[in-house]
């Protein structure tokens, strides 16, 4: 297969694949993608980079787009199903990883811990003014009780929170699934009023863009903290830094933002009450090896004319 990486894969993976196909790596020369893309029949795709239909034109032969991770709001569906092009994601190796990079950003905003470091890097020694809160006894609200928010929910439930979550309307309700994980299912608005965290684990789409709003949260309680690993534009930021100021908002952490990219800096960058990363929810090295691992098996699936044996339900998307 001609294999056109528009995002880098672990090293080990990307020599294997060399190895059984003709490789490309796109991602190191993106001023070349018109002319890299014309003969490849397969791509693959991380979050941070756009696959339009218009890039899918200069490629001819594109038979197979894989979206190495859980989120595919940066690829073309549409286009890819008129087009015929298989689509495939890889959402299970990274949901442990973000699962665990939630609940970490939970505790550090709920004991201060990037204040606390920040003092204690500047020569200040404040451990009275850096009271913290307890997360046994609070209620943990999952917006998106689906494969990541079920494991946040179900670690949260092993630290003594309640846990109260909800899943999209089309969704076959799991209620046995989380219950015994320890979450109630219930609605939007009753996670949204009853939450102490709100962590949101929802995709990207048109029913769900900008759906932590200014008119959500306010109706969240007074001082909550807010947690985004999902995508940045399921959370409204300005209505977030207007929540953090007038103290509606105790606290945000976001790991994923509107805007992202070198250069880009966020509004809520003063704000000492709250965590900002680089997207980096699944980039432990142990679920990156697994994305990996597992695109170079639904690569060779595909070559083999099995992809529709190989690939799971959760998996195929086009």
């Amino acid at each position: 297969m001609k294999i056109f990486l528009a995002s880098p894969l672990p090293e080990a993976v990307i020599a294997r694949l060399r190895h059984d196909h003709d490789v490309v790596a796109g991602f190191a020369d993106p001023d070349r993608w018109a002319e890299l893309l014309e003969d490849r029949e397969v791509v693959v795709i991380r979050s941070g980079v756009t696959l339009s239909d218009q890039d899918m034109q200069m490629a001819l032969k594109l038979q197979l787009v894989v979206r190495a991770g859980s989120g595919f709001d940066n690829i073309d569906l549409p286009y890819c199903s008129e087009r015929g092009i298989r689509v495939v994601r890889i959402p299970g190796p990274s949901s442990q990883a973000v699962a665990e990079f939630t609940i970490g950003l939970i505790i550090a905003l709920s004991r201060r811990i990037c204040e606390a470091d920040a003092a204690v890097r500047a020569g200040h020694w404040p451990k009275h003014q850096l009271q913290g809160r307890l997360l046994a006894g609070k209620v943990l609200g999952v917006v998106g009780a689906g494969h990541i928010g079920k494991r946040v929910g179900e670690l949260g439930a092993l630290l003594g929170m309640r846990v109260l979550g909800c899943v999209d309307r089309n969704a076959v309700e799991p209620r046995p699934v989380l219950a015994a994980k320890g979450i109630t299912l219930t609605d939007f608005n009753t996670v949204v009023q009853e939450s102490d965290v709100l962590t949101i684990h929802t995709p990207l789409n048109d029913r769900t863009h900008s759906l932590i709003n200014g008119e959500v949260i306010r109706r969240t309680k007074r001082g909550a903290l807010l947690i985004n690993t999902s995508r940045g534009g399921v959370v409204d930021q300005r209505a977030v830094e207007s929540a953090l100021r007038d103290g509606q908002l105790g606290g945000a952490a976001l790991d994923v933002h509107e805007h992202e990219g070198e250069g880009v800096r966020s509004p809520l960058v003063d704000y000492p009450n709250v965590i900002l990363t680089p997207h980096i929810g699944g980039m432990a090295t142990e679920s990156q090896n697994l994305i990996g691992e597992r695109a170079a098996q639904l690569i060779r699936a595909h070559s083999e004319g099995r992809l529709d044996d190989e690939a799971s339900d959760e998996e195929l998307l086009v």
